[in-house]
């Protein structure tokens, strides 16, 4: 049976700067970082993952720059991305730093590879996005052959080939944990179980239910392609926020999160959040966990008792929150949150 492990996620939200032409908010915003994720590893968080993002709201564009960082602030914590935008990032490249980040850590990098949720990417390092899918599944392949053959031979049509040359240096064992991310595409499913690896399913609207199907059907195709069912992972991502109490915490996280949902929602469409819909979204069984350590609980069991979950990785650092009240989410979640599911899910059998 797999070992059951809780971390925590950020996409390193920052104010975008007054002058372009300099990086003082995301300075402070890459401080306050470390120190998120040394106060995870000094508490005993299992992992800790960063998105990368090509934007003037976030303050990480190189995830594995900022992992190789924390790997010599921290001692025994995983750092992983969350996620890499395969698609429009060179495999050679992402393996040679994500390797170097576990050589920094002693073993501790793992690499989450996804389409990404937005596209900036796409024009900045001249890749056409009408071959979105493409790139992912071919660049997927490459990866995973360099991950596993130091002198690879690959062929391909989104970049030059390789004929055994060396792709170096190596991680410690060689290969690096790679998962798949997605927000519940089938495709997504699929293709995880195809290549055999881990899943890690982003819940970030809609109700945890809705997600069960996508959850089985990784299984089956797990199952299909041969994979024992205990070496099947999943991996659930919530919004997650705790404070001291319910109203306490909804009350003072709620303006922070809705200029996040907002600003992402600009240009897609979407009618600004209203505290309604914030409330129904942090209702049981909604895709928001923010409230006391009891309510946070609960939350997260429910979502074990749905999904099974290997790995779960709540996102507590999130829009423009204040430094101090994610430090405080942080160490509610690594004290009290994390043991007390543990327990119940202990006694779930």
């Amino acid at each position: 049976m797999n070992t059951i492990e809780f971390g925590l996620m950020t996409f390193a939200d920052m104010a975008p700067e007054s002058d372009l032409s300099k990086g003082l908010n995301a300075q402070k915003r890459l401080v306050d970082l470390m120190e998120e994720i040394t106060l995870a590893d000094r508490l005993g968080v299992d992992v800790f993952g960063v998105g990368e993002h090509h934007r003037d709201d976030y303050a990480v564009s190189s995830p594995a720059t900022v992992l190789a960082a924390a790997a010599v602030l921290t001692k025994n914590i995983k750092l992983t991305s969350a996620v890499s935008v395969l698609s429009s990032e060179d495999p050679v490249r992402l393996y040679q730093q994500f390797a170097t980040v576990d050589l920094l850590s002693g073993g501790r990098a793992e690499i989450m590879a996804g389409r990404g949720s937005f596209t900036e990417s796409f024009p900045l390092f001249g890749y056409p996005i009408e071959k979105y899918h493409t790139l992912f599944e071919e660049k997927l392949d490459l990866l995973l052959k360099i991950n596993s053959e130091p002198f690879a031979t690959w062929k391909g049509t989104t970049r030059a080939s390789l004929q055994g040359q060396g792709v170096f240096p190596r991680a410690v064992k060689g290969a690096l944990p790679v998962w798949i991310a997605a927000g519940g595409s089938p495709d997504s499913a699929v293709r995880a179980a195809r290549h055999r690896l881990p899943l890690m399913l982003a819940i970030i609207g809609g109700r945890a239910d809705n997600f069960v199907p996508f959850i089985a059907h990784y299984r089956k195709h797990a199952l299909a392609e041969g994979l024992p069912q205990d070496q099947i992972q999943v991996g659930i991502n919530n919004h997650v926020f705790i404070g001291e109490s319910d109203q306490q915490i909804s009350d003072a996280f709620f303006p922070y999160y809705a200029q996040m949902m907002d600003r992402v929602g600009k240009d897609r469409g979407w009618m600004p959040m209203t505290r309604q819909q914030y409330d129904y979204m942090r209702a049981p069984g909604g895709a928001l966990i923010v409230g006391s350590v009891d309510t946070v609980v609960k939350r997260i069991v429910e979502e074990y008792r749905l999904f099974g979950f290997t790995r779960y990785l709540a996102q507590a650092s999130l829009g423009f929150v204040p430094h101090e009240l994610t430090m405080r989410s942080i160490e509610l979640y690594a004290t009290e949150v994390v043991p007390r599911v543990r327990e119940a899910i202990a006694k779930l059998g």
